[in-house]
């Protein structure tokens, strides 16, 4: 599937968060989502990208922006995980099955690895593709570079 691109539009969808409730993004009409997609829990760099989510909600919130962290883990799993970070108030969201549907609908699965690529998605509220940044496995994105570009 080819990777979206600034300027596609993607439409709604809804998955399961880590507190069990499903988070359906037509329920957010006028707001801008920022999907932050990892490959895998329990893992350090994956923690500290979701953290960052964390730590910036309430600018997210000002920003009229709604940030949401995504992989292919269960909603067990992703549950168990962000009780462990302390994820209290982003929606960690279980892409779990089909395994890394919505990845890969956003041409950003890695069908050899299983997982999805990392990257930082920003839907405008018609929900078109405004931002696309797939960054090195085992980097950590720039959590600024997102806020910076929803500041401008």
């Amino acid at each position: 599937m080819t990777r979206i691109q600034v300027g596609d539009g993607f439409g709604d969808f809804s998955l399961k968060s880590h507190t069990e409730a499903t988070v359906d993004t037509a329920a957010l009409p006028g707001k801008k989502i920022l999907l932050s997609f990892h490959p895998l829990a329990w893992t350090e760099v994956c923690a500290r990208q979701m953290q960052s989510l964390e730590a910036n909600v309430d600018d997210f919130r000002k920003l009229n922006t709604v940030p949401l962290g995504l992989s292919v883990d269960s909603v067990p799993c992703k549950k168990a995980w962000a009780t462990n970070l302390g994820i209290e108030k982003v929606d960690l969201l279980a892409d779990f099955w089909p395994h890394g549907g919505l990845a890969a609908r956003l041409g950003l699965f890695i069908d050899k690895l299983g997982f999805s690529e990392r990257a930082n998605v920003i839907l405008d509220e018609k929900r078109n593709a405004v931002f696309v940044k797939v960054y090195p496995l085992r980097e950590l994105p720039d959590i600024h570079e997102v806020l910076d570009y929803l500041k401008k």
